[in-house]
């Protein structure tokens, strides 16, 4: 069961001038990651089964995405 008291606690965070900005910050830096994954890898669901494979699955993915980022801002160059 949700504490209706935390709840209330983190609606009066978010909706403050400070909470919106740091909310709004999210989308420009966690965001684009997941639907970086989601849409243009492939990574709908986990293909595999298990905690540790999931994990694996996950890390390379993650991997793949960070040597993108790499490679597009030249660092190999």
């Amino acid at each position: 069961m949700v504490n209706r008291n935390h709840t209330r606690q983190m609606q009066r965070r978010l909706d403050s001038a400070e909470g919106r900005a740091q909310y709004g910050r999210r989308f420009a830096t966690v965001e684009p990651v997941f639907a970086n994954l989601r849409h243009n890898k492939g990574l709908a669901r986990f293909t595999l089964r298990g905690r540790a494979k999931v994990d694996g699955q996950w890390k390379l993915f993650c991997l793949v995405h960070n040597i993108e980022k790499l490679a597009h801002a030249g660092y190999a160059a």
